[in-house]
């Protein structure tokens, strides 16, 4: 039979994958309001090999604004991520994942998909309403397909 600290620690192993698994869940169908739910008011973002921007702090609104802007409901996307390695000290948390995702915009000439996989690493701090997010970096390995189609925005 398990003991007390195993069922903890698989139990928080178990929340903190749902928290960054539903980030890439919410996304996809739009539901900024549960997806700005997964953070702490502020974050260390860095997607400066996805975007060229600069690694830093923002407040996670932002974040979900930007994303909001970006993936606006005609632009269909995919997100998703396996290969989970959590690591838990106390109340944070240490979340390794490799993912996958492609943005898909409906066009009528030129290609209309981008793809794109990498690394994940998620920073979460326990809270007493759970898990959230403190930080969130993605380092490209691997894309392919028109980058246009994740850039563009209309105006």
């Amino acid at each position: 039979m398990a003991d007390e600290q195993t069922i903890r620690r698989l139990s928080d192993e178990l929340a903190i994958r749902h928290v960054v698994d539903e980030i890439d869940n919410t996304v996809d169908v739009k539901d900024w309001t549960t997806c700005r739910s997964y953070f702490l008011d502020e974050i260390d973002v860095d997607f400066s090999s996805l975007a060229g921007d600069s690694p830093g702090r923002m407040p996670a609104d932002d974040l979900i604004a930007a994303w909001q802007h970006t993936l606006y409901r005609e632009k269909l996307s995919h997100h998703m991520r396996t290969n989970h390695r959590i690591t838990i000290n106390g109340d944070q948390a240490e979340v390794s994942s490799k993912g996958y995702t492609f943005n898909m915009l409906p066009r009528t000439h030129g290609a209309d998909l981008w793809e794109v996989w990498g690394d994940y690493h998620h920073t979460l701090q326990r809270t007493p309403a759970g898990w959230k997010v403190t930080g969130m970096t993605f380092i490209v390995t691997y894309a392919r397909g028109n980058e246009k189609v994740r850039d563009f925005v209309p105006e």
